[in-house]
């Protein structure tokens, strides 16, 4: 597993605090270059047979696609390239409407398999408060473009739980997700992040999280048109359709090794983790070793956000039988043969559940 961070935006949204800076032409040759020399470097960290390839950010449809082709020749110069099983990246509709098809179409012939739309929303004055470049209209334009380039695997991201979103506008929007038929949709609830503009607003008093009633209603709404549309709800806040589960990510929930290229982005080699820093030319790496305890707590957070689930027999091993028991009793865990795993009724409050028997 092979994830590429892409720091640039054309704008920053509201909600945001992930690394990533004003896009400038200026900047992506000096980005290529620590780029192509970081992956010639730890091309030996890199798995013999990597699965997967994600470009994430920032906004990465904001790369010329000469630099995109570059990073890629890269990779394949270290021998981990034209094999993926799934290559994603991360898209602003904004930008595949902007430079059109023939843009997507290119995405495709570099390898690009399975887009990632960030749409957010599908309500004008929403996207306006989160300062998205994008409208509604857009979006379902740039969906529209990417599925005539051939994309079969597309991804939408929204967003619910905000203090001034009502029920029935987020109804709405995932009627609207739905009704563009893809494969795959990440729904997220909105947090008050450290260094976003959001985390201003707060501190000013000029916004109120949202409550938990209101979180959960927008949730289990969410839930039930999933559901009734057929796909799978196959992690606490992501819905499939049969068969077009995010690899990469599902790498993540199993603790599968991966290596992160470029500023600001995360690796992770079993026992230990590693970041770089958040600087456009020579960024470098930190490295810390997960504790035993550590490694525990993540290995039971992460199995339990996903309806798979984690095997019984190593939860009774690391957590108390009487808590598991309790939590059974009262519906917060099921057991399927060998496994245990929080129900989707409970998946709101899995936090609550996980730190019960952790």
């Amino acid at each position: 597993m092979i994830y590429v961070h892409v720091p640039f935006c054309r704008s920053f949204c509201t909600y945001c605090d992930f690394y990533s800076e004003i896009a400038s032409e200026g900047c992506f040759k000096a980005y290529a270059d620590g780029v192509c020399a970081e992956i010639k470097r730890r091309a030996g960290e890199m798995d013999d047979d990597p699965k997967t390839l994600y470009f994430g950010g920032g906004t990465p449809s904001v790369l010329p696609l000469s630099v995109l082709t570059r990073i890629l020749l890269a990779l394949e110069e270290a021998g981990h390239g034209g094999r993926w099983q799934e290559f994603t990246m991360e898209v602003n509709p904004d930008d595949i409407v902007e430079k059109g098809l023939a843009y997507a179409t290119s995405l495709k012939a570099l390898g690009v398999n399975r887009m990632s739309i960030g749409i957010q929303s599908f309500d004008d004055p929403m996207l306006r408060w989160m300062n998205r470049r994008h409208d509604a209209a857009r979006a379902e334009e740039a969906f529209r473009i990417v599925r005539e380039a051939g994309f079969d695997n597309v991804s939408i991201d929204l967003i619910f739980g905000i203090s001034h979103l009502s029920d029935e506008v987020w109804a709405h929007t995932v009627d609207r997700a739905i009704a563009l038929g893809p494969e795959h949709v990440s729904c997220y609830q909105l947090t008050v992040e450290g260094e976003s503009a959001l985390a201003d607003m707060a501190a000013r008093g000029e916004y109120t999280e949202a409550s938990d009633t209101q979180c959960r209603r927008q949730y289990d709404i969410l839930c039930q048109k999933m559901a009734a549309a057929g796909y799978r709800h196959y992690e606490i806040s992501n819905f499939a359709r049969p068969g077009f589960e995010a690899v990469h990510n599902g790498g993540y929930w199993e603790r599968r090794p991966y290596v992160g290229i470029g500023p600001g982005a995360h690796s992770f080699h079993g026992s230990t983790r590693s970041w770089n820093s958040k600087q456009l030319q020579g960024w470098t790496s930190t490295t810390e070793t997960l504790s035993a305890e550590d490694t525990l707590v993540e290995t039971i957070m992460l199995a339990l956000r996903t309806d798979k689930g984690i095997d019984a027999a190593f939860l009774h091993e690391n957590c108390s039988r009487d808590d598991i028991g309790s939590l059974v009793g009262n519906g917060a865990l099921v057991r399927v043969d060998d496994r245990y795993r929080i129900p989707e009724d409970h998946f709101f409050v899995s936090d609550e559940i996980i730190r019960e028997l952790i």
